[in-house]
């Protein structure tokens, strides 16, 4: 299989945080359906993004980590990208240029190492099940943008804020299938359970298991620390988490769906929050989602210690081929 170096490298490698809050509430930016991917298309969509994610790679920078590089494609799929007036033709194109932006913001750090990742979003809200498909309906629903992400030279494929497993694994299928690594983000309510009631370990058990064990890795997003902390033990099979993408905000999905003002939490706690997930899972990828930007993240990375440190070179897109036998 592939290597991904934010397994191996030492210590966590960062992320950004909350992308579409950021645009939204920091920028003014009015962004239909949440979706950020047609920002690709305009000369003033590609500047703002670029002064998005510029932080987060001058912060990777200073730090000497590396940086997993998020496509702005979570709403890139076909349900969401008809009603924003993409055809398949379109979207396909659009997903390979979200990789190619990607990919050249991470050519002008070149001291760094980034990971260009493919975002999947749910096919539904997000935040709420709605209606479920199969696995092999997502498979084939999830395959033109992880085809694009392939063609595009992705180096991995994130498949974030999955509310149920059916729909994880068809991504992981669908990512299969065009020899990229496969990363699931699952996301809790307050109780920590997913919003199909199921527990982390037991979504991460159906996935492993009709998957056999195909995801690198997964991990928890778009919910407070405190939603998910006490359920990182070993039943919850925390061995297989490895990243935290947490919102700033201790709300409710519904409590933050419904809000008209950004909540940007506690920062310094958030941070701390962050030590103490380290103390209980392996931590290998750390950012933010809803309401959390550079400061936030450059809070965490304080408090984990990522400073300083040997800086690693710039991956190059041979080192991910399959080896044979492997």
């Amino acid at each position: 299989m592939r290597t991904l170096p934010q397994l191996h490298e030492t210590g966590p490698f960062l992320t950004d945080g909350g992308l579409e809050t950021t645009l939204v509430f920091h920028e003014s930016i009015d962004l239909v359906d949440f979706a950020a991917f047609p920002m690709l298309d305009t000369d003033h969509g590609r500047a703002a993004l670029r002064r998005y994610f510029a932080p987060y790679l001058d912060l990777a920078a200073r730090a000497g980590t590396g940086i997993v590089l998020d496509t702005p494609t979570w709403r890139a799929n076909l349900d969401w990208g008809a009603r924003l007036g993409y055809d398949p033709a379109r979207l396909a194109s659009v997903n390979r240029r979200a990789v190619e932006f990607i990919a050249a913001l991470a050519g002008e750090y070149p001291a760094v190492t980034a990971v260009i990742n493919g975002v999947v979003g749910p096919r539904g809200d997000g935040y709420v099940v709605g209606a479920t498909m199969t696995a092999a309906e997502a498979a084939s629903y999830h395959a033109l943008q992880t085809r694009s992400f392939a063609e595009a030279g992705a180096h991995m494929v994130s498949a974030i804020t999955m509310t149920y497993p059916d729909e994880a694994i068809g991504v992981t299928r669908a990512a299969l299938a065009v020899d990229l690594p496969t990363v699931i983000s699952f996301t809790v309510e307050t109780d920590g359970r997913l919003p199909c009631g199921l527990t982390i370990g037991d979504a991460i058990d159906k996935v492993d298991q009709a998957t056999s064990g195909a995801p690198s890795y997964y991990m928890v997003n778009c919910a407070h620390p405190t939603h998910f902390l006490d359920q990182l033990g070993p039943a919850n099979r925390a061995s297989r988490i490895k990243g935290v993408r947490a919102n700033a905000s201790r709300l409710s999905h519904a409590e933050l769906d419904a809000a008209t003002e950004l909540d940007r939490g506690d920062i310094a706690e958030l941070a701390q929050l962050y030590t103490h997930l380290q103390d209980v899972i392996d931590l290998r990828v750390v950012g933010g989602c809803c309401g959390t930007d550079h400061e936030h993240i450059t809070s965490i990375a304080g408090a984990l210690g990522l400073s300083g440190g040997t800086r690693r070179g710039p991956i190059e897109h041979h080192r991910f081929r399959r080896s044979t036998g492997s």
